[in-house]
């Protein structure tokens, strides 16, 4: 069986005191009786994705980080994609709607959201899910899925069959206005409007929850903070439609100190597949976070002791440094695979020394490829290359950070913020621009 957390990650037998210890529990349904459920019982218990894109991101990790957890003290993954669900777009933490995307485009990233999910866990490929043709014909599975391996689910196989009028007539009824429109999944659209078509989310969500008990008795459903209402929704419609005691525990989002969304970068997000995210710029990432957030960042994103946490937590000073490369080197070790992350670690301390990046390490450093004809003449307006590379996001970042001294081009620091790039600043078609002390991208010429 798959087994990405040591044996020594917690001396704990109890999954729940474990994700206890590390942070990661906010809400529960009930603390006491889901405690003794994970110490007596080996559960099935599910996670939604929504299929946004065609890759999983640093958002979704520390919930594939949580089923790990789960699977390695012998609980049942269920991977639930939202085949269906994504159909509409789940309104939580939103200021506007979502962009709907067709359904061909779903298909294609449940599917690959399916594959990167191999990644990090143990699966009974064997296991399958008959379907459900509406409210009233319950699926059924092909077989009790091994003990401990995870399962995927879609949705959409008991939601595109659905009658509207009978879904709204028997599930529909449950589900009071007034209490919806006092969730936290609905707060943050109040003021620009909650569109009919969104608010029909909750309703779909606590389905999925109750057909998965029904059907092969799920008796968990975990989330982020702002699934509680939607958690609630089907912990409630479980026991009113299937007769079924489920249960539902939610964790704190990823979040800085300062409270903003971690994984965002000027690229935007900070992606789990290396074709979107190199493993350089994934490691630097981890290796540039605040001081206050390499607690939360080891403890909730790595699977060291907690008595190492710690320790790498209470240094200070420059000492905190080795803190973060410890972080970055675990994370995208966990994500890329340990070669990845040594030869990420190396091009990152080659960047940090004195005399730049150099050697086998550079390859490493994020690379874009230009035709030489853009730097023939006059050259290529070096603000203008900043914003190509994302680098800086606006004509007025890269004039200031030209002006401050925090840009230099193959060793030679340029302070002219009008300056010109041209073929004479290559060394052999490769250009290192370097930005304030971390940050590095190399452009190579062609043609």
């Amino acid at each position: 069986m798959k087994n990405l957390i040591p044996d020594n990650v917690s001396d704990k037998t109890n999954v729940f005191d474990v994700l206890k210890e590390r942070g990661f529990i906010e809400q529960t349904t009930d603390e006491d009786a889901v405690r003794a459920l994970l110490a007596n019982e080996k559960i099935k218990f599910y996670i939604g994705f929504d299929p946004t894109a065609d890759c999983l991101h640093v958002g979704h990790f520390m919930q594939v980080i949580i089923m790990m957890y789960m699977q390695k003290y012998g609980h049942t993954p269920v991977v639930l994609i939202g085949g269906g669900t994504g159909m509409v777009g789940d309104p939580s933490g939103r200021t506007d709607m979502r962009k709907m995307m067709t359904q061909d485009t779903i298909e294609e990233n449940c599917r690959a959201f399916e594959k990167l999910f191999e990644k990090f866990l143990d699966f009974d490929d064997e296991w399958k899910y008959e379907g459900n043709d509406g409210v009233y014909s319950p699926g059924h599975e092909t077989k009790t899925p091994e003990p401990g391996k995870a399962v995927s689910v879609n949705n959409a196989s008991w939601l595109l069959p659905l009658n509207y009028i009978e879904f709204v007539r028997k599930i529909g009824t449950h589900f009071n206005v007034n209490t919806m429109l006092r969730a936290e999944c609905f707060k943050q659209r109040m003021e620009q409007g909650l569109s009919f078509f969104e608010f029909n989310y909750m309703l779909m969500q606590s389905y999925d929850f109750m057909v998965m008990a029904r059907d092969f008795d799920v008796k968990m459903e975990f989330g982020g903070n702002d699934q509680w209402s939607n958690i609630i929704g089907g912990v409630d419609l479980a026991r009113k439609e299937a007769g079924k005691k489920v249960y539902g525990m939610t964790f704190s989002l990823l979040t800085t100190s300062e409270g903003k969304k971690m994984g965002k970068t000027q690229k935007g997000a900070l992606w789990l597949d290396a074709d979107r995210t190199s493993p350089y710029e994934f490691f630097q990432y981890w290796r540039n976070v605040a001081d206050a957030d390499v607690n939360k960042c080891l403890r909730m994103l790595t699977f060291l002791p907690m008595d190492e946490v710690n320790r790498l937590s209470a240094l200070e000073g420059a000492e905190i440094n080795k803190a973060k490369e410890i972080l970055a080197f675990e994370i995208t070790k966990l994500v890329h695979g340990e070669e990845e992350a040594n030869k990420a670690m190396e091009a990152a301390r080659a960047a940090f020394s004195s005399g730049g990046p150099s050697g086998v390490a550079m390859a490493d450093i994020p690379t874009t490829t230009i035709n030489a004809s853009e730097f023939g003449g006059e050259g290529k307006g070096l603000v203008n290359l900043l914003k190509q590379v994302g680098l800086v996001q606006s004509n007025s970042d890269g004039f200031r950070t030209i002006e401050q001294g925090g840009l230099s081009l193959n060793g030679n620091k340029i302070l002219e913020k009008r300056y010109m790039v041209t073929s004479a600043d290559f060394d052999d078609g490769v250009l290192v621009i370097k930005k304030g002390k971390k940050k590095y991208h190399k452009i190579e010429i062609v043609g």
